[in-house]
């Protein structure tokens, strides 16, 4: 009882802690497409990556609770990796193909398992130059071992609040865009490139969308 406990809490304490996050950097945002994510059900979610603002930004306003996909060395970072552990988020040894292919199988079956949702910044690193980097094969390779649904995701501005290697934040207005998910359905491993590259255009067409700010 008291595990269940603690479980329900930490979607509250997270969500505390992004808005804490964002209220400090001034970032006042705006969300999009919140009722195309379906409570319940289990995503993988596919996001573009432009400044650290990006990670209290999804952990505020994303619709449904989620893991973070991570590198399994920030494990060994002081206090990141006490956070991954203590929640459960996902990580992937990347140290061979044979390790990076065994960790990511073991992500699948427990986002199939535990039906999880799990997100991951595509691109694989944060955007210089605020431009959309091609997507790694990794989150379609989640979504069709697992059969979860691949979920794209588009954050626009918080590259204006604090772009990738810089120190200085600005004020600023971020929009979280959360576009149809796509059914992975059929879809086999020799296929992750064509769902990568409808991934990308998923995410690229939202980014594209006429601005509200």
């Amino acid at each position: 009882k008291a595990g269940t406990q603690t479980s329900r809490r930490r979607p509250v304490l997270a969500h505390a802690w992004g808005a804490t996050v964002l209220r400090i950097f001034g970032a006042r945002v705006r969300v999009s497409g919140a009722e195309r994510l379906k409570p319940g059900r289990s995503y993988v979610i596919v996001s573009n990556h432009l400044s650290l603002v990006d990670t209290p930004v999804l952990v505020r306003y994303l619709s449904v609770p989620f893991k973070f996909l991570a590198k399994r060395e920030l494990l060994k970072v002081p206090f990141i990796g006490w956070y991954l552990r203590r929640n459960g988020h996902l990580t992937v040894d990347r140290g061979s193909v044979r390790s990076s292919l065994t960790s990511m199988n073991e992500c699948a079956r427990l986002i199939r398992e535990r039906r999880l949702s799990v997100l991951i910044f595509a691109e694989g690193t944060r955007s210089l130059d605020g431009k959309l980097q091609a997507f790694k094969e990794g989150a379609a390779y989640l979504a069709i071992q697992s059969g979860a649904e691949l979920a794209p995701v588009a954050i626009v501005g918080s590259g204006e609040i604090l772009p990738a290697k810089d120190s200085c934040f600005l004020p600023g207005e971020v929009e979280l865009r959360i576009g149809e998910p796509i059914d992975v359905t059929g879809y086999t491993l020799k296929e992750r490139g064509e769902l990568t590259r409808r991934a990308e255009a998923s995410v690229t067409s939202l980014l594209n969308e006429q601005s509200d700010r």
